[in-house]
């Protein structure tokens, strides 16, 4: 069953532009143009986008659609509710795809798609507390259901721990000066609100820095990726979703800064070189790769894109394709 689109196949109705749409769907159209029913992983749903787009498209491909994010889920799942049975949805952090995969009996895949960040609607609903450009609530739970918000390390961590996620995860020179500054200023009152902290880094920034771009960029990243561990869990889900990737198989990572893709490529990297000691004459098949790159570097948007979709300019694609092995092979 196809859903809505237009003459070119593309969705006539997005509610948010995907990245690299149209260059995502053909790294994987090898995989999933195929005389047989064929499956693919979704490991970012969001909005549904891409999702859309790789179900019109591909009309004998099933996809599992992965979020953590129940309101996410619920908003898909009515954007792709014309697909039937052929959209099959998944409450569970992307580094749980085995399991998913377990539970609907699928021992292996044809693709998996990864948009990795926080997704346009986090960004656009205020009470998410994402964003540094307004007053809300320092949230930044991609989950809801879990306890710890971004106000919790704000107000709780010590000052040698935020400094080392600042630093660490969001690339902060500052990150010391910010650290001492923020203990400072919650020991007189708790900094609940993004604005609030925005006043505090504003105030501890030297007048020859502040014209670098916002204050809050760097450290609402850091702050976001600790709430919701999304290096260590990226750290397990693309290794555990090329185990899952049949022969044929492709696999798309669409990154947004340079410690998500440092991570992909590390781990595609594994798979695609050889392992074996200088000099041997013979490869071996534990030795061989498994898989081949399908992208040379780590390609970004034409600048088309961007004009037309600002959050494009950041994004990375690396692609990669199964050419032997047991797709359970590590």
């Amino acid at each position: 069953m196809n859903g809505p689109e237009d003459p070119g196949g593309r969705p006539s109705t997005p509610l948010h532009v995907p990245v690299l749409l149209e260059t995502s769907l053909e790294l994987l159209a090898p995989a999933l143009e195929q005389d047989r029913p064929t499956a693919v992983v979704d490991a970012t749903l969001g909005l549904g986008g891409h999702a859309e787009a790789l179900l019109a498209r591909f009309p004998r491909t099933t996809l599992i659609g992965v979020d953590r994010d129940p309101a996410a889920l619920r908003l898909a799942g009515a954007r792709l509710a014309a697909f039937g049975e052929r959209f099959r949805p998944a409450h569970a952090v992307y580094d749980r795809i085995p399991e998913v995969l377990d539970g609907l009996g699928l021992d292996a895949v044809d693709g998996v798609l990864f948009d990795l960040g926080v997704s346009s609607m986090q960004l656009d609903e205020d009470d998410r507390g994402f964003s540094y450009a307004r007053d809300v609530p320092l949230d930044m739970r991609m989950d809801p259901g879990e306890s710890r918000t971004a106000a919790t390390i704000v107000n709780e961590y010590a000052a040698a721990d935020l400094a080392r996620i600042f630093r660490v995860f969001g690339e902060e020179r500052l990150a010391d000066r910010y650290a001492r500054a923020i203990v400072r200023a919650r020991e007189a009152t708790p900094v609940r609100g993004s604005a609030a902290l925005v006043d505090i880094l504003e105030a501890a920034t030297p007048a020859a820095l502040k014209s670098r771009g916002h204050v809050g960029k760097r450290v609402f990243q850091a702050l976001r990726i600790e709430v919701n561990r999304e290096l260590e869990v990226l750290e397990r889900a693309v290794p555990a979703a090329l185990d899952r990737i049949s022969t044929g198989g492709r696999i798309v990572v669409l990154s947004y800064h340079s410690l998500e893709d440092r991570i992909v490529k590390r781990a595609l990297a594994a798979r695609t070189v050889s392992t074996a000691p200088r000099g041997l004459p013979v490869e071996t098949d534990e030795t061989a790769p498994t898989f081949r790159m399908l992208t040379r570097g780590a390609p970004k948007a034409a600048d088309v894109e961007v004009e037309r979709n600002p959050r494009a300019a950041s994004v990375r694609l690396r692609a990669a394709e199964r050419i032997r092995g047991d797709h359970r092979s590590v």
